[in-house]
């Protein structure tokens, strides 16, 4: 069977034909995506069926924008995508095929030959236990292995996508990275175009909030996960003298008030400081040779300062300058096809900060020609998960490259 091409497939997109039946995918292809920046969702949704509706669909991945009406998406999804599994989250802006791109929803789909996909979804994150956490995570590896397209050792990864405001990231990473062994963990915290009041994630035909999901994914592809930032430390030194670590604020840097003291060490006022100004002086802590990220998310009427992860009394964060963007996109991807081939997609976590810093120093084009190259898609987030750690200001993901009967 012939299958449509893109530009067949956008002029039906066009015309707002009737859902055509599903097709068989015949071309071996792992993995499709596809975007939409349609402002009507059920066109948009009507768009993304067309690409992605191809027999054996084993599941479908998405990330919109919450410029979208959420109510009306999820009707749409549902009545458009019907009984194929579905999930997804809200975004800070997201990674297309054309690169960097904002107000759309572009989503991703998995091939039943090539993968078998376990999904749950855990509510009420504060209550989730160690206990939650293992039965959880066995009941989806027995459902995996039942249904396994190979082996799980060395062939599965787990992603999550989680409420990005729930401020539980880093209790929810702990217990699942700890009953997941050798497997890798990823993920992304959703968004909500940085107005800081609604992040969701969507299962089942629902939008849900202090939610996470949790997909596992046994894959006949050659994979390959990472975690990479761009910063370099100065000598600048920051101690937290005060904290309120169940809100993640920070009340004071070296016994003063914190943002003032943050904005000394930059030599801008109060009045400055802005997410912009977050994103190009970011701060770290080390944490053995490792300097990892830890992005302030705002200014408090009290002069403390809200962060995206945890923060403790007592810990030094360095302040940090940020390096080469662009090339450190390039060499990491330049490594990966050495290691796995050309990836037929990856499947990005690129922090919101990273984003900001492309817009202010005018990098967006440059960035978007090497995500193109390498076929990226996926999501700006509010934080990214690596192997149980709650990272910021790093570009996260899994490369996918070919399934093994195309070797």
């Amino acid at each position: 069977m012939r299958l449509a091409s893109d530009n067949e497939l956008f002029s039906q997109g066009d015309q707002r034909l009737a859902t055509p039946p599903i097709t068989s995918d015949e071309s071996g292809i792992a993995v499709r995506y596809s975007q939409s920046h349609h402002n009507d969702v059920t066109t948009a949704v009507e768009h993304l069926y067309r690409e992605l509706a191809v027999e054996p669909l084993g599941m479908v991945l998405f990330f919109c924008s919450t410029e979208y009406d959420l109510g009306a998406l999820s009707l749409a999804l549902q009545k458009q995508f019907d009984d194929i599994p579905l999930v997804g989250c809200t975004t800070a802006g997201e990674l297309c095929s054309q690169g960097y791109t904002r107000g759309s929803i572009t989503a991703i789909a998995f091939n039943a030959k090539d993968f078998t996909i376990e999904a749950s979804l855990v509510n009420n994150l504060s209550d989730f236990s160690f206990l939650d956490a293992q039965s959880l995570v066995h009941g989806m590896l027995d459902r995996c292995r039942r249904r396994q397209v190979a082996p799980l050792a060395g062939n599965s990864f787990a992603l999550t996508l989680l409420d990005g405001l729930s401020v539980r990231e880093e209790q929810l990473l702990t217990v699942l990275n700890a009953h997941l062994g050798s497997i890798p963990l990823l993920g992304g915290s959703a968004g909500d175009d940085l107005h800081f009041n609604d992040t969701q994630v969507y299962y089942e035909g629902k939008f849900h909030s202090d939610a996470a999901i949790l997909l596992l994914l046994n894959s006949r592809c050659s994979f390959e996960v990472f975690s990479i930032d761009h910063l370099q430390s100065t000598n600048e030194k920051l101690v937290i003298t005060a904290a309120d670590i169940n809100k993640r604020r920070v009340i004071e840097f070296n016994a003063a008030p914190a943002a003032e003291e943050y904005a000394r060490s930059l030599d801008v006022s109060v009045d400055q400081l802005n997410s912009r100004i977050f994103a190009l002086n970011p701060l770290s802590v080390k944490i053995g040779d490792t300097f990892y990220p830890r992005a302030i998310q705002k200014v408090n009427d009290d002069l403390s300062l809200t962060f995206y992860c945890a923060v403790e009394n007592g810990i030094v964060l360095t302040r940090s300058q940020c390096g080469d963007l662009v090339n450190g996109l390039k060499q990491l991807f330049t490594d990966i096809t050495r290691r796995v081939g050309a990836p037929q997609l990856v499947i990005g976590y690129d922090c919101i900060f990273r984003r900001l810093e492309a817009d202010e120093r005018d990098l967006n084009e440059s960035v978007s020609a090497v995500l193109r190259q390498y076929n990226v898609i996926g999501f700006n987030t509010y934080g990214e998960q690596f192997n149980g750690m709650h990272l910021n200001q790093t570009f996260t993901g899994v490369a996918l490259g070919r399934s093994d009967n195309e070797h």
